[in-house]
């Protein structure tokens, strides 16, 4: 449904996306997934049709939409997409009905025909009893709602959000969550949702793009990224928590041998142990946390700018400061080279 081909996207002399290459199957979840800056949004604008490529192709089925090469993008009206925005940019003079309704009528429907759009898409996101009210007068978790039903009413075939849930609380941002893959599922249409939180994107995604300073490091299914990262960034990203990478330089010689300099190990989390006391395959950091995660304890060190952390079951009381030793594994779950690929 949708092809990203050689796709960049440059302001000046700054590379804001560069030489992606993804093909997004039909009816797909896509989750853009990085750090701030990373180019995600960028690229969400160029699939909506709010920024033109500075090279590459965007092909939605059979049809090429923008042409970085030809300098040209096909207006966002004829792209048969809906965009929800960070801030749900509702119109404050409409009600929630008249919000929803405005997109029909541009599009050029009857009377008739938008009224009962209207009552459909209200009534898929649970808010049919706020429609003659004003967006001032409902909450950030139902305005969120009366931007989506705004967005689907069309029924366009692909949808784009825009970190839409990170204006709302955390329980909330949970509840959202599974409201916008019924919404996914009821619609049909492919989804392209942009995050900065890998939770949300393991969770919601049937497809993930992880995004670094402008490209993508690993595209595939979640459990893909998180079983085979393809990247030492891909690593320490994807996961809760994330994977622990460790220079061949800072282990114990017990571990160390073997391995040529300038490697790094990773190791997960759930597979380390830790002590109070030193052992020979272990690794001395300062206790920085402890946070109970899913019946178990997960336990953060840190020295200097480096952290570990691992997920245990039991493990001795430590306040802040104390000395922590991470007891690793004697087998590395990967290898990753001095530039961060991945070694087999």
């Amino acid at each position: 449904m949708i092809r990203l081909e050689t796709l960049g996207k440059s302001f000046g002399s700054f590379d804001a996306v560069k030489d992606v290459n993804i093909e997004v199957p039909k009816g797909a979840f896509l989750v853009l997934v990085g750090p701030s800056g990373c180019g995600k949004s960028t690229m969400l604008r160029m699939l909506a049709g709010l920024e033109t490529p500075s090279a590459g192709r965007i092909v939605f089925g059979e049809d090429t939409v923008s042409d970085g090469e030809k300098g040209w993008t096909i207006d966002p009206s004829r792209r048969n997409v809906g965009l929800v925005f960070q801030s749900y940019a509702l119109w404050p003079h409409m009600t929630v009905a008249g919000n929803v309704d405005w997109p029909l009528k541009v599009k050029g429907l009857d009377k008739a025909e938008r009224q009962a759009r209207v009552s459909e898409v209200l009534g898929l996101l649970g808010i049919g009893a706020l429609a003659q009210r004003y967006p001032n007068e409902i909450s950030g978790g139902q305005q969120q709602r009366v931007a989506i039903a705004r967005m689907i009413a069309p029924k366009p075939g692909i949808l784009l959000f825009d970190e839409p849930l990170s204006n709302l609380d955390a329980k909330l941002r949970v509840e959202m969550r599974t409201e916008l893959l019924r919404v996914h599922r009821a619609t049909g249409a492919t989804s392209v949702y942009v995050t900065h939180d890998q939770v949300e994107a393991m969770t919601m995604a049937s497809h993930v793009a992880v995004l670094n300073a402008g490209r993508v490091e690993q595209f595939g299914p979640p459990a893909e990224l998180v079983a085979r990262p393809a990247t030492a960034f891909v690593a320490t990203f994807v996961g809760t928590p994330p994977a622990n990478l460790v220079p061949v330089s800072a282990l114990p010689p017990v571990l160390a041998a073997g391995h040529p300099q300038g490697v790094s190990l990773m190791y997960r989390p759930e597979d380390m142990r830790v002590s109070a006391q030193p052992t020979p395959d272990s690794l001395a950091f300062e206790f920085a946390e402890a946070s109970p995660v899913a019946g178990r304890i997960m336990i953060t060190g840190t020295s200097g700018d480096r952290r570990l952390t691992a997920v245990v079951d039991q493990a001795p009381h430590f306040t802040v400061g104390d000395s922590v030793h991470f007891i690793l594994p004697p087998s590395p779950a990967a290898l990753f080279g001095a530039t961060g690929e991945r070694l087999q």
